[in-house]
C-alpha cells in the first residue's frame, strides 16, 4: 500500500488547498501520472504518482486544506495491473439496476430509524452511509446529517452535489414556510431582510490565491507607512523611437518592442541612484540589495501575480521584453513556478492596459517601492510661454515605505524615471 503525500512546496509555503482530483478511487495510475492539483498561496501545483497502481482511497476532498507531508490518498501497487477497473461496471449491469431502484427504499428506512445515531447499523445501511471526503466536509459545515441526504448513486454513496442539492431543497422549504407564516401587514422589516430576501445572489468561494492577495495587501497597509507621489511623463520621444525601430527590432529579436522594457531600464537606473528603494526592512536592519530583480505585475485568471525578471540590469531591451512575454504567457496558462514569483526587489505595475488614468499602487511586501504606469492620453501641454501642443502624456505613481524612504528621495527617484523616459536614448548609456 503506497501513500500520496503533499510534497515540499517552497520554504515559505506549508499548506495548500485541494483544487481538484485528477484521478478517482478505482482508477489505475502509472508512475508519473498527475493525481491531484493543489492550490497554494502563489501557484497551482500538480502532484504525480511515485508508483504505479490502483487509487484505493482519497483522504482529502476538493476544497480541503492540507499540510506539507500529509497523506492525502492511498495507492495499492499491483504488478502487471492494467488500466482501468471500469469494465467491471459493464460486466454486471443487471446487478446494479435493482440497487438503483432500491436506493429510495433504503433512504426511507434510514430516515425512519429512531434515532439513527444510536441504532446499530446493518450491512446495507453502512453501505448507504459511504460518503466522499468533500461530502463529509460540506455536511459538517452546513450542519447536515449524512443519513438524511438522498443520493442517486447506485451504490448509495453520498457525493458533494448531493449535499448541495439537499441544502438547497431545505433552504427553499424554509423560505416557503417563512413566506407562508409572514403576516399580511409586516411591521417595520429590517433593512437587510427587506433588501435581500428575494434578490438573486451568487455565493462563490474565494480562491486560496485571492485570499492570500487580500491578506497580504491588508498586512502591507497595516505595517508599512505607505505614501504615494505622482508625476507625469511626456511619451513623445519613446513612442517616436518605438515607431522608428519596432519593425527592425522584431526582425532581429522575434519579440515586440513595448513600453515595459523602457520603464524597466529607467527604474533600474533610478534604483542605482537611490538604493533605499531597492531595500527591505529586516527587524532593526536594512537589507540594501545590490541586484535588480524587477517584479512585473500580471493579471492572471485567479488574480494578480508578480513574476520576476531576474538581473534586469544585465538584460538588453530584447532580453527584458522576451522575459516579460514568457512570464505573462505562463501566468495566463497557470504555469508559473514558485521560482518565477520569489525574490523580487522592486515592482512595476501597469494599470494603463486596462484604461486606468491614475491610481495608487499598493506595495508588494517586503519591497519598499512600486511604480505604477497608466494610460497614455493626449493632453494639451505648455511647450513654452507661447506654444501649447497636444502630447501623449502618462501619469506615473510611486508608492513607497516612508519608514526608510524619505519624501525627497522618493520624489527624486520618480523625477529620474521621468527624465530618462523623456530622453530614451540616454537609457543606452546607463551602466
Amino acid at each position: 500500500m503506497g501513500e500520496i503525500k503533499v510534497p515540499e512546496l517552497a520554504e515559505s509555503i506549508s499548506e495548500g488547498t485541494v483544487a481538484q482530483w485528477l484521478k478517482q478511487v478505482g482508477d489505475f495510475v502509472e508512475k508519473g501520472d498527475y493525481i491531484v492539483e493543489l492550490e497554494t498561496d502563489k501557484v497551482n501545483v500538480e502532484i504525480t504518482a511515485e508508483d504505479s497502481g490502483v487509487l484505493t482511497e482519497l483522504l482529502a476532498g476538493e476544497g480541503d486544506t492540507v499540510q506539507v507531508g500529509e497523506t492525502i490518498a492511498r495507492l495499492e501497487a499491483k504488478e502487471g495491473a492494467s488500466a482501468p477497473a471500469a469494465p467491471k461496471a459493464e460486466e454486471k449491469p443487471a446487478e446494479e439496476a435493482p440497487k438503483q431502484e432500491a436506493a429510495p427504499a433504503q433512504q426511507k428506512t434510514v430516515e425512519e430509524a429512531a434515532p439513527a445515531a444510536e441504532a446499530p447499523q446493518q450491512g446495507n445501511q453502512k453501505q448507504w452511509l459511504i460518503a466522499s471526503p468533500a461530502a463529509r466536509k460540506a455536511a459538517r459545515e452546513r450542519g447536515i446529517k449524512l443519513d438524511q441526504v438522498p443520493t442517486t448513486d447506485p451504490l448509495g454513496r453520498v457525493r458533494k452535489h448531493d449535499i448541495d442539492s439537499y441544502a438547497d431543497q431545505k433552504s427553499n422549504e424554509q423560505k416557503q414556510q417563512a413566506q407562508a407564516s409572514k403576516p399580511a401587514n409586516p411591521v417595520s422589516p429590517s433593512p437587510a431582510a427587506s433588501e435581500n430576501s428575494d434578490k438573486p445572489v451568487e455565493r462563490e468561494r474565494m480562491s486560496r490565491r485571492r485570499q492570500t492577495i487580500a491578506k497580504r495587501l491588508v498586512e502591507v497597509q497595516q505595517t508599512a507607512a505607505m505614501l504615494t507621489t505622482f508625476n507625469e511623463v511626456d511619451m513623445t520621444a519613446v513612442m517616436a523611437l518605438r515607431k522608428r525601430r519596432k519593425d527592425k527590432f522584431f526582425e532581429q529579436h522575434d519579440v515586440r518592442l513595448g513600453f515595459m522594457s523602457f520603464f524597466t531600464k529607467a527604474v533600474v537606473a533610478a534604483l542605482k541612484k537611490y538604493p533605499l528603494l531597492n531595500a527591505e526592512i529586516q527587524g532593526n536592519e536594512l537589507l540594501i540589495k545590490k541586484f535588480y530583480d524587477i517584479g512585473i505585475a500580471v493579471s492572471a485568471p485567479d488574480g494578480l501575480v508578480v513574476p520576476v525578471v531576474r538581473d534586469a540590469d544585465r538584460k538588453t531591451f530584447a532580453g527584458i521584453e522576451g522575459s516579460i512575454v514568457d512570464l505573462a504567457k505562463k501566468a495566463r496558462d497557470n504555469k508559473l513556478s514558485l521560482k518565477d514569483l520569489q525574490g523580487g526587489t522592486f515592482t512595476i505595475t501597469n494599470g494603463g492596459v486596462f484604461g486606468s488614468l491614475m491610481s495608487t499602487p499598493i506595495l508588494n511586501g517586503p519591497q519598499v517601492g512600486i511604480l505604477g504606469m497608466h494610460k497614455v492620453q493626449l493632453r494639451p501641454v505648455a511647450i513654452d510661454e507661447e506654444r501649447i501642443e497636444n502630447r501623449p502624456m502618462m501619469y506615473i505613481a510611486l508608492s513607497y515605505d516612508h519608514r526608510i524612504v524619505d519624501g525627497k528621495e522618493a520624489v527624486s527617484f520618480l523625477a529620474t524615471v521621468k527624465e530618462l523616459l523623456e530622453d530614451p536614448e540616454s537609457l543606452l548609456l546607463e551602466g
